[in-house]
């Protein structure tokens, strides 16, 4: 007799509320199933059926419970690498149009942003385009554009520190640029961070990226690499937001898209849209108590 396959459906309220969750977790068919993550705000439970995620989010939604939903049947919840994009998922700005602002072409560069974030042009391309546009920048507005305008995401260190203190591995993977990707790192505790890197001389940047240049498969790639040793894709967590996020997401064995583009969060195993990055933790089983706040 085959055994039945069981999911975990996981599901995360936007505001900790009694009354909302009381309401989400009548959506479980045995309420005697149903395993607290963090009180009025996140639970978890299992059913034999695979339901339908619309469904729910649509249950919801009409009794205007605002929710991120995870449906699993992997038996390996807990991931053992944490790989993220950094650029409006671990912070929420992209980089490259805030060192625009400082050599005010932040709505023409921001534009090539957008349409390579949708998909609509190559990254590559863009991105030789948008810093061919920074030439002669003098390079401490690096510094100052990460001290006045970048600001890093709810919940990304305690998601970070969380999945180290439980053996997990931990990297950046951007295509942005390593200034900022080194300083999100140290601030979060990433173990290891690559991105890409601008090219100055005479502390002015020559408008030229040094190539290779990291885009969506070299993001794929490094996610390959980092999980050779503990026992392939299946064992990451890959979180981003953009088209070129999207092979390490789909590759993953959790993969999560978050606040994307449209073209990103209809492919992604999972999505996190009204809640923050420990969500992330949520839809691997953690509870709120095992969270590292450090």
């Amino acid at each position: 007799m085959s055994i039945p396959i069981q999911y975990t459906v996981t599901i995360v309220l936007a505001h900790r509320s009694a009354k909302k969750f009381k309401l989400a977790t009548s959506l479980a068919e045995d309420l005697s199933q149903i395993r607290i993550l963090s009180k009025n705000k996140a639970f978890e439970y299992n059913i034999n059926k695979k339901p339908s995620k619309s469904k729910l989010k649509n249950i919801l939604q009409s009794n205007e419970v605002p929710a991120d939903i995870s449906i699993s049947n992997d038996p390996q919840r807990k991931k053992k690498l944490l790989i993220c994009d950094m650029d409006s998922t671990l912070i929420g700005q992209e980089c490259i149009d805030e060192l625009a602002d400082f050599a005010g072409i932040k709505m023409l560069v921001s534009k090539i942003t957008e349409s390579a974030m949708n998909g609509e042009i190559n990254f590559e391309e863009a991105l030789i385009k948008r810093v061919s546009l920074l030439k002669n920048l003098d390079i401490s507005s690096l510094k100052k554009c990460f001290q006045q305008r970048i600001t890093i995401n709810k919940g990304a260190r305690i998601l970070c520190q969380t999945m180290k203190a439980n053996g997990a591995k931990t990297a950046i993977v951007s295509g942005g640029f390593t200034f900022f990707t080194n300083e999100i790192a140290l601030a979060c505790g990433f173990e290891t961070h690559s991105a890409n890197e601008l090219i100055s001389v005479k502390n002015k940047l020559t408008g030229v990226v040094k190539k290779p240049i990291l885009g969506r498969e070299a993001k794929l790639n490094t996610l390959k690499h980092l999980t050779t040793d503990l026992g392939g894709s299946s064992s990451a967590l890959a979180i981003g937001d953009g088209a070129n996020d999207l092979s390490m997401i789909k590759a993953a064995g959790l993969g999560i898209a978050y606040k994307a583009k449209q073209i990103v969060a209809s492919e992604a195993k999972c999505e996190i849209l009204h809640t923050d990055l420990t969500t992330a933790l949520y839809f691997q089983g953690y509870s709120e108590s095992e969270f590292v706040f450090s």
